[in-house]
């Protein structure tokens, strides 16, 4: 898993890697801006295109923006690209709300799964809710994607609840953690 630092902006950035993953390039993960719109349109639309057969199609097209769609997403959340290589590889947002942080939009390129992708932008998420004086963060995955649930468990994050039928008939679990 790559090693992380934070700026005074809340930018993490991996310093290094272990010597399981030696072998693949670093991975990186900074702030996003309006000029990495359209790479991080493309990376939503792909990720969420491959659970296309498995999931309600509404809900794959509403997580899979439009470049202006996605600038509204941007209006008070805090986004960060995992990049390796120079190629995006993964997303996530941060919103501050009543002194907490909540992740929302986290992917992961389905073709890097499995490589701490997801974990290095959940710790640059946390990261950045510690910078910004959260009292805790949270965050809310469907029930379906137990790798996401294992990865937040490891990560310290406690499963709060369950709120059935939530998002297009999909049942949601909440995690949390506090810091």
């Amino acid at each position: 898993m790559a090693e992380q630092t934070s700026s005074d902006r809340g930018d993490s950035r991996a310093t290094g890697t272990s010597s399981k993953n030696a072998a693949k390039s670093a991975v990186t993960v900074e702030r996003l801006s309006h000029q990495d719109i359209p790479e991080i349109c493309a990376l939503y639309k792909h990720v969420w295109e491959t659970f296309r057969p498995e999931l309600p199609a509404p809900l794959v097209k509403s997580w899979a923006p439009t470049p202006l769609e996605f600038t509204s997403w941007m209006e008070g959340v805090t986004y960060f690209a995992a990049r390796r290589d120079g190629r995006m590889v993964g997303a996530v947002g941060c919103e501050l709300n009543d002194g907490a942080c909540r992740i929302v939009h986290l992917v992961v390129d389905p073709d890097v799964r499995r490589q701490a992708i997801g974990s290095a932008l959940a710790n640059a998420a946390v990261e950045w809710a510690k910078h910004n004086n959260s009292s805790e963060i949270w965050v809310d995955a469907l029930s379906r994607f137990s790798a996401a649930a294992e990865m937040l468990k490891k990560l310290g994050f406690a499963e709060a609840g369950v709120l059935h039928r939530h998002r297009w008939t999909e049942d949601v679990r909440l995690f949390e953690k506090l810091l």
